[in-house]
C-alpha cells in the first residue's frame, strides 16, 4: 500500500446522524484505523451513554464500503475475490435456542435436487435446558393396546464401516415413506436461484433480543440505513407467526412442531390479515401454511429489501400481513446481507455456525455487551444431566428397544444397548458417589451429597468406558434421529397411560420433557470427546434439608482458548466492545491467552460528561470512625454493618433523589437489612427517602423499578414539606439491576459499592482458576480413591485455596471482582447532561498514587473512573464536604 501506510487514521465519518463528540471520533477513529491495517482482535471500551452503538457502526460500516469502492472494477464484482466464499454453501441465519440439526433444514434448499455440500445436513444441537422435567414411567402399567402407525416411530436402518465402538462412520440407509420428505412441496421452489454472497459481511451479536433490536434502531438514524442492507436473526419462538404451534410455549416443542408440519402432509389452514387488519382464512394443500407458497416467500424478502432494517418484532408483522414465515424468510436473506445481526449462541457456537452454513471468512465480527463474554462463550459448552432425567432416558430406551427390537438392524441394536449401558453406569455412579444405597435417613444423606470434581480421563476410567467413541456415538444420536423415534414413541405410551386412568391431566409438556432428557444426554456425551485438560466433570447434589434438587452430572468447560481460535482464525477481524471491559487481562486468559496484551488492540475513550459531573470517592471509614472492612471475615460484624447505616443515614440528607447501594449477594443484602430494622436505623432512613429492595425473581424487577422512579419523579414535583427526597434502591452485584438497568439522571444520583464483592469460590470457580493457574492435578484433597474428585466443604475451605494460589490465579479472582464492580458502578451517567457520585465504601479502595501496586483495584477502574478518583483519607468529613459541593454545584448547572 506504501503511500496509505503512512497516512493518518480517518477522522470523517459523513454516515453519524449528527456532529460527532471528540471521544465518538475517536473511538471510530481507532476502529476504522484498526480494520485498516489488516484487522486481528481488538477490545473497544466505551461508557454507556457515549454513543458506542452507533460509533461501532459508523467506524465498521464506513471502513466496508470504503474497501468495496477500492475493490471495485469495470467488470461486475461484489467483493475482492481473496474474500469470497464458496458459492455452492449456503447461508442461514442464526437461532439461540433451538437444535442445530433444526437449523440445517432450510425450507427452499430442501427442495432442490442438489445434494448439499456439507456431508452431515442434520447436525445434533445444544438444545434449550430449561425443558420441564416429567417423572419417568418405571413402575407404571402400560396400556397393552397397539399404538397406531407404528412404522414412524421405527428408525431407520443404520450401517457403520466397522463392527462395536471404534472409529467407523455410520449412516442410515434412506427410504421412502412418511418422514423423509422435510420440506413443503412447493413446485415453485427449483426456480430460485442462490443468490451471490456479499463480502465482506460483518456480524453484530449481543446478548439478548432487545439488545438486536437497539441495534437495529440505532442504525436506521445512520446514511448507511438507505445503503446498507440489514438482516435481524432470532428463534423460531420468537419469529414463528404461525399461532397454532406458538401456543405451545415450550421452546422444544415449538421447533419440533415446525419441522414436523414440513413433514405433514394433510391440509391445513392459512391465516392472513388483509389492508384493514382483518384476518382472512384459506385452505392450502399441504405443510406449514406460512411456508406453503414460494410466491409469498419471495413478497416477504421484496418488502423487507424495500423497508430497509427491520427488527424482530417488524419482521413478525410483516411475515403475518402477506402470509408467510418471518423465520425461513430472515434466514434466507442472510447471504445478501451486509450486516446480520445475531444472537450469541448462533454466532458462538460451532456447531450452530456449521449447522447455518454461516460463513466467517475474512469478515468482521462485534460482539458487544462483552464484558462477561469468557463466562458466556465456555457456558455456551456446559452440559449437565439430572438423576431423573437419566433415569427417564433410561426408561424410554428400554420401552422402545422392548417393542422394536425384532425389527431393528444389528446397528441400530447396538448403538441403543451402548446408549443404554452408558446410562445405567452414570446412574450407579451417582448413587455410589451419594453413598444413597447406604444411607439410613436424611439426616446421614445430607451428610453425603457435596461437590466432586474430576478430570474427563478419571471420569471414563472410574465406569470403564474409556473404549467409547464418544464422537461416534452422537453422530448416530443425530444422524439416525434416534431421539426423536424413542421421544415420539415414549409420548404415545405416556398419551395411552392417560387415556387408560382417565386422567384430565394434559400431556403437552410429556414429549418436551423426554426430548430435553435426550438432550441432555447427547450433550454430555459430546462433551466427553473434549481434550482432558480443557474442562472437569462434576458430581453435585443439593442437601434435601435446605433445597430438594436431585443430584446431577455436570461438565464444565474451562479453556475457551481453542474454540475462540477457530473464529479468530476464519475472520478478519474480530471487535469486542462494551462499556466495561476493563480489567481486560481475564477475557484474554481464558479466551486468547496465546496472544500477549500488545497483540490486541486495546481502545477506551473518556466519557462524554465533563470532568465535574463525576465524583468517584473511597469511603474507608464511617461517621463514627470505625474502619470499613468488608472481607470475609469482618463484613457479618453487627458493628460493621450499623455503621454502614450510620454512613447512609447521613447520606440520603445530602444526596438528591435516587441512591442505589449494592451489595456482594442478596443473603447480605439480607442481614443488612434486618439490622437496619433492628437497630433503628432504617427508620431514620425513611425519613429522608422511601427504601426498595431489588427481588430475587427477575419477574418482578420491572415493578420494583417503576415504583422506584415514580418516587424519585414524585419528590420532584412536589414540595419538601414531607421531608422524604427521593428514594433508596438497594440492589445485588450480578443481579438484573447491576448488569443492564439505566439509572440515568435522578434514578442514579449516587452509587454506593458496599466493599469488594469477590464471588463465592464454588466448586467451577476453583476449577477455573486451578486451570488458569496451571495447577494442574494438585487437588485439595482426595476424597475417594476408586473416583479420584476433589471434595469442596464451604465457602472458608475455598477462600483458603485462593488464598494459596500464585499470582496468575489471584489476579484472575481479582478482575472478577473488579469486573463486577466497574458493571454495577457503569449503570449511572448516561447522557451528557447527567451527573453522579460514586462511593466505594472499603478501606481496602484506599490508596496512595505515587506507591499503588498494579493489582490495587484502583488500577483496574475504568479511564473515566480513575482520572477523576478521589481517596479521602481524612475521614467521613472529607467525603461530607465534596459531596455537598459537589451536588450544589450540579444542581446549580442544571437548566431550569
Amino acid at each position: 500500500m506504501g503511500e496509505e501506510d503512512s497516512k493518518p487514521p480517518r477522522r470523517d465519518f459523513p454516515a453519524f446522524p449528527f456532529e460527532p463528540y471528540p471521544i465518538q471520533t475517536d473511538f471510530m477513529s481507532s476502529l476504522y484505523d484498526f480494520l485498516d491495517k489488516g484487522g486481528g482482535i481488538a477490545m473497544l471500551e466505551s461508557p454507556t451513554g457515549t454513543g458506542k452503538t452507533l460509533s461501532l457502526i459508523c467506524g465498521a460500516m464506513q471502513w466496508v464500503v470504503d474497501q468495496r469502492r477500492k475493490q471495485r472494477q469495470p467488470k461486475p464484482c461484489r467483493g475482492p475475490p481473496t474474500l469470497n466464499a464458496d458459492p455452492g454453501e449456503a447461508n442461514h441465519g442464526g437461532d439461540d435456542d433451538e437444535p442445530q440439526w433444526m437449523r440445517d433444514f432450510d425450507v427452499t434448499a430442501a427442495d432442490k435436487k442438489e445434494i448439499p455440500r456439507r456431508r452431515n445436513s442434520f447436525a445434533l444441537g445444544y438444545f434449550d435446558r430449561k425443558a420441564s422435567i416429567a417423572k419417568p414411567m418405571a413402575g407404571k402399567k402400560i396400556p397393552v393396546e397397539p399404538v397406531d402407525d407404528e412404522e414412524e416411530y421405527l428408525v431407520e436402518e443404520y450401517e457403520s464401516e466397522e463392527e462395536g465402538m471404534g472409529n467407523g462412520v455410520g449412516r442410515p440407509k434412506r427410504k421412502g415413506g412418511r418422514g423423509s420428505n422435510w420440506s413443503s412441496s412447493d413446485e415453485e421452489a427449483d426456480e430460485e436461484e442462490e443468490e451471490e454472497e456479499v463480502t465482506p459481511q460483518v456480524y453484530f451479536s449481543s446478548r439478548t433480543h432487545s439488545q438486536l433490536s437497539q441495534f437495529v434502531k440505532e442504525f436506521k438514524r445512520t446514511a448507511f440505513a438507505s445503503e446498507l442492507n440489514v438482516i435481524c436473526l432470532a428463534s423460531r419462538k420468537n419469529l414463528c407467526n404461525n399461532s397454532e404451534v406458538l401456543k405451545l410455549g415450550n421452546t422444544n416443542q415449538i421447533n419440533e412442531r415446525c419441522l414436523d408440519l414440513q413433514k405433514n402432509q394433510k391440509d391445513a389452514k392459512m391465516k392472513v390479515l388483509n389492508d384493514k387488519g382483518k384476518a382472512r382464512c384459506t385452505k392450502i394443500a399441504s405443510g406449514c401454511p406460512m411456508l406453503r407458497k414460494q410466491k409469498l416467500q419471495n413478497l416477504f424478502k421484496s418488502e423487507v429489501q424495500d423497508r430497509g432494517a427491520m427488527d424482530i418484532e417488524d419482521l413478525v408483522q410483516l411475515g403475518s400481513k402477506i402470509g408467510s414465515c418471518p423465520y425461513y424468510g430472515a434466514r434466507n436473506m442472510v447471504r445478501s446481507s451486509d450486516i446480520v445481526v445475531l444472537p450469541y449462541q448462533s454466532l458462538l457456537l460451532r456447531s450452530a455456525r456449521e449447522s447455518l452454513g454461516l460463513n466467517l471468512r475474512r469478515n468482521i465480527i462485534i460482539i458487544d455487551e462483552a464484558h462477561n463474554l469468557a463466562d458466556s462463550f465456555t457456558s455456551m459448552y456446559n452440559a449437565k444431566i439430572t438423576q431423573m432425567q437419566l433415569k427417564q432416558v433410561l426408561c424410554n430406551l428400554e420401552f422402545y428397544l422392548d417393542k422394536f427390537r425384532g425389527r431393528l438392524g444389528a446397528g441400530n441394536r447396538r448403538y441403543i444397548q451402548t446408549l443404554i449401558m452408558l446410562i445405567r453406569s452414570f446412574l450407579q455412579l451417582v448413587l455410589q458417589f451419594h453413598g444413597i444405597d447406604s444411607c439410613r435417613n436424611e439426616q446421614e444423606l445430607k451428610g453425603k451429597l457435596g461437590d466432586t470434581s474430576m478430570t474427563i480421563n478419571e471420569f471414563l476410567f472410574s465406569l470403564n468406558i474409556d473404549n467409547i467413541n464418544f464422537v461416534k456415538l452422537h453422530r448416530y444420536m443425530k444422524e439416525s434421529k434416534i431421539i426423536y423415534k424413542v421421544s415420539g414413541y415414549g409420548t404415545k405410551l405416556a398419551g395411552l397411560l392417560r387415556d387408560s386412568i382417565h386422567s384430565d391431566s394434559q400431556g403437552n409438556d410429556t414429549e418436551g420433557s423426554i426430548l430435553s432428557g435426550f438432550q441432555a444426554l447427547a450433550d454430555i456425551i459430546i462433551s466427553l470427546a473434549n481434550n482432558d485438560r480443557d474442562g472437569r466433570i462434576l458430581l453435585s447434589g443439593l442437601k434435601l434439608a435446605d433445597q430438594r434438587e436431585e443430584k446431577y452430572i455436570k461438565f464444565v468447560m474451562l479453556s475457551g482458548e481453542r474454540i475462540f481460535s477457530e473464529i479468530l482464525d476464519q475472520s478478519y477481524a474480530v471487535i469486542l466492545a462494551g462499556g466495561t471491559l476493563q480489567p481486560i487481562e481475564e477475557t484474554r486468559a481464558r479466551l486468547f491467552p496465546s496472544l500477549s496484551l500488545e497483540q490486541v488492540h486495546f481502545y477506551t475513550c473518556n466519557h462524554i460528561v465533563p470532568p465535574e459531573s463525576i465524583l468517584p470517592i473511597s469511603v474507608s471509614r464511617g461517621p463514627s470512625g470505625i474502619n470499613f472492612d468488608f472481607s470475609y471475615n469482618s463484613r457479618s460484624s453487627l458493628n460493621m454493618i450499623e455503621e454502614l447505616g450510620r454512613l447512609l443515614c447521613n447520606l440520603v440528607a445530602i444526596v438528591p433523589e435516587g441512591v442505589v447501594v449494592f451489595f456482594s449477594s442478596f443473603d447480605y443484602e439480607r442481614r443488612v437489612y434486618d439490622a437496619w430494622k433492628a437497630s433503628g436505623l432504617l427508620s431514620k432512613i425513611l425519613k429522608k427517602k422511601i427504601v426498595y429492595r431489588e427481588p430475587r425473581s427477575s419477574n418482578d424487577i420491572d415493578l420494583v423499578l417503576k415504583k422506584y422512579k415514580e418516587t424519585i419523579a414524585c419528590c420532584d414535583r412536589t414540595p419538601k414539606s414531607s421531608g422524604i427526597s427521593g428514594a433508596v434502591l438497594l440492589a445485588v452485584v450480578g443481579g438484573k439491576i447491576s448488569e443492564g438497568i439505566n439509572l440515568s439522571d435522578g434514578m442514579g444520583r449516587c452509587i454506593i459499592m458496599v466493599g469488594l464483592p469477590y464471588p463465592s469460590p464454588d466448586v467451577e470457580l476453583i476449577e477455573r482458576v486451578k486451570h488458569i493457574e496451571g495447577l494442574g492435578e494438585a487437588p485439595l484433597q482426595r476424597c475417594s480413591e476408586s473416583f479420584g474428585g476433589i471434595p469442596y466443604d464451604d465457602c472458608k475451605s475455598g477462600f483458603e485455596f485462593l488464598r494459596s494460589c500464585k499470582q496468575r490465579g489471584k489476579e484472575y479472582y481479582e478482575n472478577l471482582c473488579m469486573k463486577a464492580v466497574n458493571q454495577s458502578i457503569g449503570r449511572a451517567i448516561r447522557h451528557i447532561n447527567d451527573y453522579a457520585a460514586v462511593l466505594l465504601v472499603d478501606s481496602r479502595y484506599a490508596c496512595n498514587s505515587s506507591n499503588r501496586s498494579p493489582s490495587h483495584p484502583t488500577n483496574k477502574l475504568p479511564l473515566w473512573i480513575k482520572q477523576r478518583f478521589v481517596s479521602a483519607t481524612q475521614g467521613y468529613g472529607e467525603v461530607h464536604r465534596l459531596l455537598h459541593q459537589f451536588f450544589q454545584f450540579n444542581r446549580k448547572k442544571m437548566p431550569k
